[in-house]
This record gives C-alpha cells, structure tokens and sequence, in this order.
C-alpha cells in the first residue's frame, strides 16, 4: 500500500474540501488510491447531504444576472440555514451560476412536482397522438405505449424544470447535483425557493 503521507492528505483535501480526519480515513479505506478515495468521501458527503436536506432552510440571499446583451435576465432566491453559509462564497457563486442557468436555459419550473397536473395531462394527450400517427406504433400494446410516453414526461422534465437541467457548464451534471454537491461541502441544506427570468419580447 502506498505510504500516505501529510502531502498526500494535504493534496487530497485540497481537491476534495473535506476535513483532514476524513481524508485520512478515505485514504486509509482506499489504500491510497487518491481518485478511489475522492470517489469514497464524493458518496459519503452525498450520503450526509441527503440527510441534511430534510433540514430547514430559513435564511439565504437573491441573486441576479443580467446578461452583457442586457436582454435576458434572471432572479433567484436560494435560501440555506444560516446567514454564516449565505455569505460564503461558495454559495454566492452557486447562485449566481443557477441565475447563468436561468437565463440561458429558460426553465419553467424548480421541480416536477411543481409541474401542473393539467399541463402534464395535455403533454401525454399530444405525445400519444404522435406516436398514433405512425402505423408502427398501432400495433404497439398499450402498456408499451404507455411507457414511451412517460419517457417523454420525463424529458420534459429536463427541459423544463431548473433542478432536471443539464448544467450548462458541465453535461454530465445536473442543477440539484450542483446542489447537492454543495450540501456536502457546506454542511447546511440549501433550497432553491423560486425564480424569475426575463427576456425583451417575451
């Protein structure tokens, strides 16, 4: 096993942002293979933020972007628990890369779940008359037909709910993995409340 030295648990903390006792211990775990322990703290900040989520989140900040054509902007309201994490700059950066997001993903929503039963009902209404008009699908069983469009709610989803987006600066992440992310490493739940985007002609 590699010899884990102070550099090494330095150099790993550094990348990481977890303490030092928590390093040692991944390293230790992981027979000092670095990307396999960034990979063990990764699962277990995840672990300890989804707990962490079912905190409330009472204090926080507004955020805003305008964008440098001054025609697309957004507003965001990211609550946390304490004033003490809403002024670090992990967390102002995090809101103002959502309001990025907003602006140039124009999402409708924050979750699913805030998604109208009526506006899903008429999604589902018009994808089924799609798939009807090709004779391919006729033949199709119901319950196949049925799974094939719950595919397309759920890309619907990632359109257009912010949390379900694909990041902007990174395809491989979603918004509530930025989230998330920032759970772990700031120890506190974050909530994105609401927010509001707005473009000259819409």
């Amino acid at each position: 096993m590699p010899e884990i030295t102070a550099a090494v648990v330095k150099e790993l903390r550094e990348r990481t942002g977890s303490g030092m006792m928590d390093c040692k211990k991944a390293l230790a775990e992981t027979g000092g293979d670095m990307e396999k322990a960034i990979d063990y703290l990764r699962e277990k900040g995840l672990a300890k933020a989804a707990k962490k989520a079912e905190r409330t989140a009472k204090d926080g900040r507004i955020f805003h972007y305008v964008h440098n054509n001054f025609k697309v902007g957004a507003l965001l309201e990211l609550d946390t628990e304490t004033d003490f994490v809403a002024r670090t700059d992990e967390f102002n950066n995090l809101g103002h890369e959502i309001c990025m997001q907003i602006a140039a993903a124009n999402p409708l929503y924050v979750t699913p779940a805030e998604v109208p039963a009526e506006v899903l009902d008429k999604e589902r209404e018009i994808y089924r008359q799609q798939l009807m008009e090709d004779e391919k699908n006729k033949k199709k069983p119901a319950n196949i037909i049925d799974k094939i469009i719950e595919g397309k709610i759920e890309k619907y989803y990632e359109i257009n709910c912010l949390l379900e987006q694909e990041y902007i600066r990174d395809s491989d992440k979603k918004i509530k993995d930025l989230v998330t992310e920032m759970i772990a490493k700031l120890g506190e739940n974050i909530v994105v409340k609401r927010f509001a985007r707005f473009a000259i002609g819409e």
